[in-house]
C-alpha cells in the first residue's frame, strides 16, 4: 500500500506506512522530527507503537549524531532463522520432549549459563577480540562496573541464552511443510547496562551545553566528540555481540534436536538480522547514521525475518529497496498493547484458546504475550507491499518463550 500518512508538524516531515496508529506514537514521532540532527524524513514502519523516548518500528537517519535512546537498552536484537531438510511429517505427535529440550539447551529468563561452564577455553571459543573489546570501553568507563553485579562474569555466561519479554524460539512449517527454526533475542544484560550507561550519558551532556529538547530520551551524542567515539565503540561491540548470541543459541538448538528427530541438515536458507540497532549508510545522496528502532534493512534483495505473535503466521521477505523507507521494513507484527494492559484483559485460559493447536508454554507468566496484544501481521504485511516481497510463510506449531 505504501505511505497512507504524513506528518509536517516537525523540522522534517515523518512519513507513516500505517493508519493504525495511536496518539502517543505520533507525539513520539512529531518530537523527533523536531530534532536538528534528523536528516530527510523520519521513517514510521506498519508495526510502529509508542516506545521509550523514541517510537518503536520508526527509522530515523542523523546527521553527525546518534541518539541513543532510539537505538534503545536491547542492542542489536534482531531475528536467526534457518530452513532444516526436516518435513512435518518428521516431527512427532507430540511435541512436547521437543520444546523441554529446547528449553533444557538454552537458558531463559534471568537464567544463564553457569559460570564454571563458560571460563577458559569457552572464553577462547567466543574470541578474544570481544573480550578485548569490552575491557577497552569499561577502562574509559569504570562506571559500567557499578551497574551490574559480576559485570564481567555475566556478559560470557549469557551468549547462548534467550533472556524474557517477547524474545522466543520457534520450530515452524512453511507453505511447503518444511521445518525451520526461529529465534529472536538480543544483547542480554550487557547490552541493557551499555544502553543505559549511554543514554544517562548523553542526556548529562545535553544538560552540559544547555540544549533544550522535546524529551529528555531524545539525547544525542555529536560526532567529534569523545562520548560519540565511545558509544559507537560500546554499541558496535553490543551489535557484535548480539549477533553472536543468536548464533550460539542456534548451533545450542540443533545439538538439542538431533537426538530426538530423524537425521537433518540444515539448508542453504538462513538470516540473521538485528532490529535494533545503528549504521552508517547512503541515502538520498548523503552519508548519515541509520537508527531501526524495531525495524530491519529491507535492500533490494536482501532477506529477512518478520515474525507474528505467538500463534498468528511469519514471514521470510525479501526487501525491494524502498528509498522514501531508508531500505528498511516493520520487524514484526507490534504490540497494540502494553503488558500490564494485556494482563488486565487476559487470562491463561485466553491463551490456551489463541494458541490452541501450538506446543508451548500456555500459563499466566505469558499472558503478556499473548496473540490479541499484538497487531495483525497480516495487514502489517499489506500495508507494506512496496517495502518487501513475501519469500516463505511460516506457521509455527512449537514455541519457547523466556
Amino acid at each position: 500500500m505504501g505511505i497512507q500518512i504524513e506528518l509536517n508538524k516537525g523540522r522534517v516531515p515523518v512519513k507513516v506506512w500505517t493508519r493504525d496508529i495511536e496518539p502517543e506514537a505520533i507525539r513520539q514521532l512529531l518530537n523527533l522530527a523536531l530534532l536538528p540532527v534528523v536528516a530527510g524524513h523520519v521513517a514510521a514502519m506498519p508495526d510502529v507503537h509508542a516506545g521509550i523516548g523514541a517510537t518503536v518500528g520508526s527509522v530515523i537517519p542523523t546527521r553527525q549524531a546518534i541518539i541513543p535512546a532510539a537505538v534503545g537498552v536491547d542492542i542489536g536484537c534482531g531475528m536467526n532463522a534457518v530452513r532444516t531438510s526436516l518435513s512435518a511429517g518428521d516431527l512427532p505427535d507430540s511435541l512436547r520432549g521437543l520444546r523441554l529440550a529446547i528449553e533444557s539447551a538454552v537458558p531463559t529468563g534471568f537464567n544463564q549459563h553457569a559460570a564454571s561452564r563458560m571460563r577458559g577455553s569457552a572464553l577462547q571459543r567466543v574470541g578474544r577480540s570481544l573480550s578485548d573489546r569490552l575491557d577497552r570501553v569499561v577502562g574509559k568507563h569504570p562506571g559500567l562496573m557499578k551497574m551490574q553485579r559480576r559485570f564481567n562474569e555475566t556478559w560470557l555466561c549469557q551468549i547462548g541464552t534467550l533472556g524474557g519479554g517477547n524474545h522466543f524460539i520457534e520450530l515452524c512449517l512453511d507453505e511447503a511443510g518444511r521445518v525451520w527454526i526461529m529465534l529472536h533475542s538480543g544483547s542480554r544484560g550487557i547490552g541493557n547496562v551499555l544502553g543505559r550507561y549511554f543514554i544517562a550519558a548523553a542526556q548529562k551532556d545535553m544538560r552540559r551545553h544547555q540544549i533544550h529538547l522535546p524529551d529528555r530520551d531524545l539525547a544525542y551524542f555529536s560526532e567529534g566528540s569523545e562520548l560519540f567515539d565511545d558509544y559507537v565503540e560500546a554499541v558496535e561491540w553490543a551489535q557484535d555481540y548480539a549477533w553472536l548470541n543468536r548464533s550460539r543459541m542456534m548451533a545450542a538448538i540443533v545439538e538439542a534436536l538431533k537426538p530426538l528427530l530423524p537425521a537433518f541438515r540444515l539448508e542453504d536458507e538462513a538470516i540473521n538480522c538485528h532490529h535494533n540497532y545503528v549504521a552508517r549508510e547512503d541515502h538520498f545522496g548523503e552519508r548519515v547514521f541509520v537508527t531501526r528502532k524495531g525495524a530491519i534493512s529491507a535492500r533490494e534483495g536482501e532477506l529477512g525475518i518478520i515474525p507474528g505473535s505467538m500463534g498468528a503466521r511469519s514471514y521470510i521477505v525479501r526487501g525491494l529497496g524502498n528509498p522514501q523507507s531508508y531500505c528498511s521494513c516493520a520487524h514484526g507484527a507490534g504490540r497494540r498493547m502494553s503488558r500490564s494492559a494485556a494482563k488486565r484483559r487476559f487470562s491463561r485460559f485466553d491463551l490456551e484458546a489463541q494458541t490452541a493447536g501450538i506446543e508451548c508454554r500456555k500459563d499466566g507468566g505469558v499472558v503478556d504475550e499473548i496473540p490479541a496484544a499484538y497487531k495483525d501481521i497480516d495487514q502489517v504485511m499489506e500495508n507494506q507491499r512496496d517495502l518487501v516481497e513475501v519469500v516463505h510463510t511460516l506457521k509455527q506449531v512449537l514455541c519457547v518463550k523466556g
